[in-house]
């Protein structure tokens, strides 16, 4: 197996939870089986979540913590991304991470396009996989919501950008688990970090 750079992206923003947790346990795999990982906690992390202007004509000058996750997602082979699932979406401070740095010319390029008139995407080459936690059972989630959150977040934003394919870990009952269940879920994650999956 070829050792791969591997960028994680706790997306939640609190200091301890469950996300970094998994996130940790990931890049602790990851690293024990030669990969090159680089971790970043969303609660580290100081910038201005509002994008403010809403057009791409004019932005923001991106703080240095968002210039470093570009550079970040830049250097890597593999993205993984944990977020719990709030309120049928991702937390405010992750989307206002993707609303500022996700920009034209960083990551999409508006003036190469397709033949459906779709900007060309510039993080091509890039495997994903989006870790969820969530209080919504599985079935509620595919049946019920469709996997909205999931879809935005593994083809509106990352297929978008080129990062492809994005593969989903789903844990649901994550606020009052069950005896055993977060055992279970950091031993899958350990196998995905092994082998960058």
């Amino acid at each position: 197996m070829n050792a791969k750079r591997i960028y994680i992206l706790n997306g939640h923003p609190a200091a301890n939870s469950l996300n970094r947790t998994l996130a940790e346990a990931y890049a602790n795999a990851a690293r024990d089986a030669g990969h090159d990982v680089r971790l970043t906690h969303l609660c580290d992390l100081d910038f201005d979540p509002d994008y403010g202007f809403g057009g791409f004509e004019q932005h923001k000058p991106l703080e240095a913590p968002l210039e470093q996750v570009l550079q970040d997602l830049s250097w890597s082979e593999h993205l993984v991304i944990t977020t719990p699932l709030w309120w049928g979406g991702f937390p405010a401070k992750l989307k206002g991470l993707i609303d500022r740095a996700f920009l034209p010319g960083r990551t999409f390029d508006t003036r190469t396009t397709n033949w459906l008139g779709m900007p060309q995407p510039l993080l091509t080459g890039r495997t994903g996989r989006i870790i969820m936690t969530s209080d919504t059972p599985g079935w509620f989630m595919r049946w019920i919501y469709r996997n909205a959150a999931l879809r935005q977040l593994q083809d509106q934003i990352l297929g978008f950008v080129g990062i492809k394919p994005t593969r989903v870990s789903f844990f649901a009952g994550a606020s009052h688990p069950k005896s055993g269940h977060v055992e279970k879920w950091i031993s899958e994650v350990r196998k995905f970090g092994l082998t960058a999956a």
